[in-house]
């Protein structure tokens, strides 16, 4: 760049690369975490655990998580820290080398407990920084993030299919290097950040301008929250019963291999991050409620038309699903930043906490209604989840909903 150049552009250009690290430890995060349901069939066999149990699991992950998160990002919204990821990396490693050498159900769930403490602390603050690093493009930077996350949420079934399954639960205690690699890709990343915010502060201060957004009533902006939160709850509860016994459904239907069934869940989450990134980009252009409705109406047929199918057919069927629900997210957290301006730690808490909680609620729900109706019942159920998205209806509409504008 020349020295004519104006700092605004510097700080954009800057950006990019801590958009990059943090999809990178987002990555790391995310596939560390999705090793504890890649671990499922071999706990089960291993512990003797029913369905009930496996739910149980997943829910104390997922209430860690939903319990601290929100706390976690009202705390950091005053009093930003960095550097509190590679704390939260320090969880999820504890919690790793636990569950690859815990002796007792109840040391399993101990363990889980603090990988979920570990997504508390990282998520808040890593969604600020990425809001903070976007340039204006906000969709494209929360897409950029969501990447990250989805690709190593889907990247723990392949592990575990190549891994973890032929080596066993001990080989759990390998993926420690990664948590190591991520707590200094972190420091770096928070120095960075550091400097990216100082050639900011040294910009022309467009935002004021920007922000004059139309002022909501206390109750209007949390009637609107209250409905973006169920949304996503309503994805996630459909994506939690894949993750917890997608795997158990392929082999009690089909008589699939375990191998075979972890990487057609690879497939399944995968495909999330093409969802992810698409909706991102395509929310920035024509508005955030479109995508919202296009992830609620786009879906529908194909969930309901799910449990009919043959293996081929369920594979396509899964991946088609989980491309058009996962579009919605970076729209929904989005959407609901704009209701909630300086409030992105507590939005990034609620929604990568709560709702995803309410999730985990959800999979120890499923895992107890399987153990009594069977798992292709349950899925059969689960194929009318997404219809609960046509509370859509009912948000507000947005200054940045419809196509932007020239030059945007």
């Amino acid at each position: 760049m020349t020295a004519t150049t104006p700092p605004a552009r510097i700080a954009q250009a800057a950006a990019m690369p801590v958009l990059i690290a943090l999809s990178a430890t987002h990555l790391l995060n995310d596939m560390m975490q999705s090793l504890i349901p890649a671990i499922y069939p071999i706990i089960k066999v291993a512990y003797g655990l029913d369905f009930g149990q496996i739910g149980l699991i997943t829910l104390t992950f997922q209430i860690t998580a939903s319990l601290f998160q929100p706390l976690v990002g009202a705390y950091t919204d005053k009093n930003p820290m960095p550097y509190s990821m590679v704390v939260g990396m320090g969880f999820t490693l504890f919690g790793l080398i636990g569950l690859a050498y815990a002796g007792s159900y109840p040391l399993l769930l101990l363990s889980a407990g603090c990988v979920g403490l570990g997504s508390s602390i990282f998520h808040p603050e890593a969604t600020r920084m990425a809001r903070n690093a976007s340039g204006g493009r906000h969709g494209l930077a929360q897409g950029i993030f969501q990447v990250g996350g989805q690709t190593g949420g889907a990247l723990g079934p392949l592990l575990a299919a190549f891994i973890i399954v032929p080596r066993g639960q001990a080989s759990l205690a390998w993926f420690s290097a990664a948590a190591l690699l991520a707590m200094v890709l972190m420091t770096w990343t928070a120095g960075r950040y550091a400097q990216l915010q100082r050639q900011q502060a040294a910009a022309p201060a467009r935002a004021k301008a920007a922000a004059a957004a139309p002022v909501r009533s206390t109750a209007a902006v949390g009637f609107a929250v209250t409905i973006l939160v169920i949304l996503l709850f309503s994805k996630n509860a459909y994506s939690q019963s894949f993750s917890s016994f997608y795997t158990f459904y392929l082999i009690g239907k089909f008589g699939v291999a375990v191998q075979t069934s972890q990487v057609m869940l690879f497939l399944f989450l995968a495909s999330s991050a093409a969802g992810a990134i698409f909706g991102g980009i395509l929310g920035d252009r024509i508005g955030r409620n479109k995508i919202i409705w296009f992830s609620i109406l786009g879906a529908l047929p194909f969930t309901l038309l799910l449990p009919h199918v043959d293996l081929a057919w369920t594979g396509v069927l899964t991946i088609v699903i989980n491309l058009i629900m996962s579009s919605a997210f970076a729209a929904i957290l989005i959407y609901a930043m704009e209701l909630m301006p300086g409030r992105i730690g507590l939005v990034g808490g609620l929604f990568y906490g709560l709702s995803f909680g309410l999730g985990g609620i959800a999979a120890a729900m499923l895992g107890e209604l399987a153990d009594r109706i069977g798992i292709d019942a349950v899925y059969h159920l689960c194929a009318f989840l997404p219809a609960i998205g046509l509370l859509a209806w009912f948000l507000p509409r947005l200054a940045s909903d419809g196509p932007a504008a020239p030059g945007h």
